[in-house]
């Protein structure tokens, strides 16, 4: 046998020619190059399947009916896309017709079924596409006369590779040919060797942009990298591209239901600065491991039916939202074998707005009749998501918060099948509202049936529509519900809910596309690869005579947050952020790169968008514009004008207007350099320029993934990204991402019967008894009560002598007896969305510490108040990691079934200030230098009577006083300490940054100080 790229494309052209492949063997004969299609296949289908309108037609254009077919069909093209006249045709002069028929989703329609068996699919070797030239592509597939995939085979065995045909791609083939024009004629290039296979949509010259088609080194689906696996027997290791993906019905399926068009505005500015919007246009055709999870999860679904859970562990960069599209629509119009549809309403569960939009620009681009996606979103309420689901709406998308408030008011849903796709699947799914979700939306007939027989009741003498009843056997799961869950981060609790259980009783993810995988693709960023660490040296004084008792715990955290927010802290590292962004960021993805700033609270936020602000104006840089996202107000408490700041209220723009919240992302997409965060923008925020994150907040586990990985999203000019972070080590992170590198899985299922343990703890308090369960409960279910709205008042007021038994407790036992009370419910909720356990008295129980668990008051903390108590005497910031950190390849993460946890002990001892100093000085203590001694004490003491400072404080505005009055002074105060104590200072004067900085912090400080009170307290 031959080992040459001609055998191996003959290989290819004899399964496509097969019945499995489906195509007819053909030559490029009828092919005219000006048209950039076969006029007489497609005109000869045209005939076949629309006789009558083919006859009107020639009749309407007296002669040359086929140059003016062409002709309308032309028009069409030019105007909606070859992909939309695929899809839905195009009318002329009245006339409706089709050029490709797609195969029903119901058979019961036989002319739509024969019409699919009419197409003319052709698989054309050696293709010469032009008429300017005999350049010929390997292989090209077409459907009636129309190419639509074209493919360039290379062979390693003769030395050539897939990089050699994306390079013939590029340079050899022009992207102004009418047959390689953007959604013209051709649809996919693909670009194949013996081992590889990659693909694009779009001919771009030396620009084009091919993406990986490949199935995963283990397989789709399966945990692994990039590559792919060896093929079964002794077939090509890329034989699925042909066998799987470009085969007629495949191929054809993939038209229809999958190749998407994105049309996306946005505003550029052009050489003179003049602000333009421009439209940009892209075909989206699915990646492997798209096209692989949507059939499998589909081919499932038609095997078994509904009542089935789905857990989908997809990486970010997996192209999730596409994903979820696909997967909605194709739920949405699937029938069974009877020719009935398997789902009455797929509702998408989501907190992205951006979703809604692009689920419905996909959707309405496959199907115009399957009526758009019903987006309940921030501009609608609750009633709007009931109306919703009573009407049957195909296609749904709405947040979990809104299934409590209509939960009941969502009608009867027997012989009602519902899919629900969730977006991020986390542990929210777990909670109160999850449960309302499926109390709405569950068909609970098979669930009161086996109630019945654990009672020994006959099903009709059981009333559905007892509270109790309705509540005991909305729990576990539902045959007419069915869960898609798609997470990159999944935790236990979501894999036991929607994952697959393995014979040894461990749960997995139906299909997996690993953050490894997507990383060695190149669809993301590894955000470890240059990572930069320090820590922060400090050494905390006591500033009073005496030594108090304090709390400990409190006073440790004040003490910290008094270092974090501390200004000469911020203000170091503030020179360390624009220094950063200056020397590194700005030069990145082509002078574009953006900058996070990740920090623990509002307050700091602020502070840092005002010293970060002031960095600048001192060092004279007018080429940062930083921005600030924070939700709700903050009043900086060191702040004497007392002003209350809010994201709108604190952004500008680079022309000096003011920025709304909604405004905030785009802004910094368009103009801002620096976005400093607190809480926000931390999960779901997608901007490709952001190149760099600073870190300044502990990060654990699924959070720390979620944050860092804001910077993992890919550009044509990305080619690194750097993190440096203040709090976290390397070894936290490392532990953080590795469960999520590759599969991640459950060990077990949960122990339910711990519940009873924790049953039996609450009940070890003695503070209520079945007697105070059976008050509660029968107020709860008294349907009475509920309609003259008494049950608030009534459940409280039963409550009252459970309340004054539990504040008998002493302070420890509260805590415990809380936090246990808290414990069960939490679990109780847990358990009842994975089985069904119908232990009336344990929900009775549940329902009771419901309500006690929310009127149980926590004890007075005792206050502490820091004042002036401690100052800060040493600082620096000490690089301690700079480099790579390295996943381990191989590994999964694994959770254990999760155990019951006592709480930890509460009481909060009284400790003397000193010792609360040491202990965090001995956590935070580095190697300090007398030049890492902040100096701000001695300088303070020379400055604090200086009666000009005093006089311009008090008379002049801050800025007049902090760089017109204040630097002179300073400068006189400094020499006079330099001549007193020349080896102390020396090092001040030979660093101008740490001059300036401690110059600057002095300045701010002194003005507050002297504009407040005028004496000499520092802290």
């Amino acid at each position: 046998m031959a080992e040459n790229e001609k055998q191996f494309e003959s290989d290819i052209e004899a399964f496509l020619i097969s019945p499995e492949g489906g195509y007819m063997k053909a030559t490029d004969a009828g092919y005219d190059p000006s048209m950039a299609l076969d006029i007489r296949t497609l005109v000869d289908f045209v005939k076949a399947t629309q006789p009558l309108m083919w006859q009107r037609f020639e009749k309407q254009c007296g002669s040359d009916p086929y140059k003016k077919f062409y002709k309308a069909f032309e028009d069409a093209v030019q105007m909606d896309g070859l992909l939309s006249v695929l899809r839905h045709g195009f009318k002329h002069r009245g006339m409706d017709f089709r050029v490709c028929y797609f195969r029903p989703e119901s058979t019961l329609n036989q002319v739509a079924v024969r019409h699919y068996n009419q197409n003319v699919c052709q698989c054309i070797r050696q293709w010469h596409y032009s008429a300017q030239n005999h350049n010929s592509v390997d292989m090209m597939l077409a459907i009636n006369g129309i190419p639509l995939v074209a493919i360039e085979l290379k062979n390693q065995l003769t030395g050539q590779s897939v990089d050699n045909a994306k390079l013939q791609w590029q340079y050899d083939r022009d992207s102004r040919e009418p047959a390689f024009q953007f959604n013209h004629r051709i649809l996919a290039y693909f670009a194949v060797d013996l081992y590889e296979a990659w693909m694009t949509t779009e001919l771009k010259g030396e620009k084009t942009y091919f993406l990986p088609f490949n199935q995963g080194s283990n397989g789709a689906g399966n945990d692994g990298g990039a590559g792919n696996p060896q093929a079964e027997g002794d077939d090509y290791v890329t034989s699925y591209i042909w066998k799987e993906v470009l085969y007629k019905d495949s191929l054809l399926d993939i038209i229809q239901k999958f190749i998407s068009l994105e049309v996306r505005k946005e505003k550029k500015k052009d050489a003179y600065g003049t602000e333009k919007t421009v439209t940009k246009k892209r075909l989206i055709f699915p990646r492997y491991h798209q096209l692989d999870v949507v059939r499998k999860l589909i081919a499932d679904v038609l095997a078994n039916g509904s009542g089935h859970n789905y857990l989908i562990q997809h990486s970010a960069g997996s192209g999730k939202s596409n994903s979820i599209a696909w997967t909605a629509y194709r739920l949405a119009s699937l029938h069974d074998a009877e020719n009935e549809p398997i789902f009455h309403s797929v509702v998408i569960v989501t907190d992205r707005r951006n979703l809604d939009a692009q689920l419905q620009e996909t959707v309405t681009g496959f199907d115009h009749t399957l009526g758009s996606v019903c987006a309940i979103d921030e501009k609608k309420s609750s009633k709007d998501l009931r109306d919703a689901l009573n009407a049957g709406k195909r296609i749904i998308v709405t947040t979990l918060q809104k299934f409590p408030v209509i939960y009941e008011e969502v009608d009867d849903t027997r012989g009602k099948r519902f899919a629900v796709i969730v977006d991020e699947a986390h542990s929210s799914q777990t909670g109160e509202s999850a449960m309302k979700l499926k109390v709405a939306l569950a068909d609970t007939s098979d669930a009161l049936r086996e109630y019945a027989e654990l009672e020994g009741k006959a099903e009709d003498e059981m009333d559905a529509d007892d509270r109790l009843v309705r509540e005991m056997i909305s729990h576990g799961k539902h045959e007419n519900l069915s869960f898609f869950a798609f997470t990159a981060t999944p935790k236990g609790p979501t894999l036991e809910m929607f994952g697959t259980e393995w014979e040894d009783g461990s749960f997995h993810p139906f299909h997996i596309y690993s953050m490894r995988q997507a990383i060695e693709e190149g669809f993301i960023l590894d955000v470890l690869q240059n990572y930069m660490t320090y820590k922060t040296c400090f050494q905390i004084a006591k500033n009073i005579p005496d030594n108090p008792d304090v709390p400990q715990s409190k006073a440790m955290k004040t003490i910290k947050r008094f270092e974090e927010l501390h200004p000469y802290n911020i203000q170091q590292k503030s020179a360390v952020i624009v220094e950063t962004f200056r020397d590194i960021t700005k030069k990145k993805i082509k002078g574009k790169g953006k900058m996070m700033v990740v920090t623990s609270s509002r307050l700091a936020a602020v502070r840092y968008y005002h010293e970060i602000k002031r960095y600048l104006e001192l060092n004279g840089y007018t080429d940062v514009e930083i921005l600030a996202a924070f939700s709700g107000s903050i009043k900086d408490p060191d702040d004497p004008s007392g002003r209350e700041w809010t994201e709108s209220g604190i952004n500008v723009d680079s022309h000096g207007r003011s920025v709304s919240e909604s405004q905030t992302k785009q802004v910094f997409h368009d103009e801002g350099n620096i976005l400093i965060v607190a809480e926000k923008y931390q999960t779901g925020f997608d901007e490709p320029l952001l190149h760099t994150m600073i870190v300044d907040k502990k990060l654990r586990g699924v959070k720390a993934v979620q944050t860092l990985s804001r910077l993992n999203r890919t550009h044509p000019d990305k080619s690194d990204t750097l993190i440096i972070d203040f709090v976290n080590k390397k070894e936290d992170i490392l532990k953080a991402f590795q469960p999520f590198y590759q599969e991640t899985y459950l060990a077990e299922e949960i122990n339910t019967d711990l519940i009873y343990k924790t049953q039996r703890m609450l009940r070890d308090f003695h503070i209520y008894d079945d007697t105070d369960i059976a008050a509660v409960t029968g107020i709860y279910f008294d349907e009475a009560k509920r309609k003259a709205n008494k049950t608030q008042a009534a459940i409280t007021n039963a409550l009252l002598p459970v309340q004054q038994r539990y504040n008998a407790l002493n302070q420890e036992q509260r805590y415990q007896f809380r936090k246990t009370c808290r414990t069960f419910v939490k679990w109780y909720g847990y358990i009842s969305q994975i089985a069904r356990m119908f232990d009336k008295a344990l929900h009775d129980e549940y329902i009771f510490c419901s309500y006690l668990a929310k009127i149980v008051p926590p004890d007075p903390a005792i206050p502490f108040d820091l004042g002036n108590k401690v100052k800060l005497e040493y600082y620096s910031l000490e690089k301690t990691f700079e480099g790579s950190i390295e996943l381990v390849k191989e590994t999964v993460g694994e959770y254990e079934s999760a155990k019951i946890k006592k709480p930890v002990k509460m009481v909060e001892t009284l400790t003397p200030l000193e010792e609360v100093i040491a202990k965090i000085n001995e956590q935070y203590v580095g190697d300090f230098t007398d030049a890492d001694k902040v100096m701000i004490t001695a300088l303070h003491q020379k400055l604090k009577n200086n009666k000009k400072l005093i006089k311009s404080a008090q008379t002049d505005g801050q800025q007049i006083f902090e760089k017109n009055i204040f630097p002179q002074v300073f400068d006189d105060a400094a020499q006079e300490a330099y001549i007193e104590s020349t080896e102390t200072y020396t090092q001040l004067f030979e660093d101008a940054g740490k001059y300036r900085a401690i110059m600057t912090a002095l300045a701010h400080a002194m003005f507050d100080e002297l504009r407040r009170t005028g004496d000499g307290s520092l802290c």
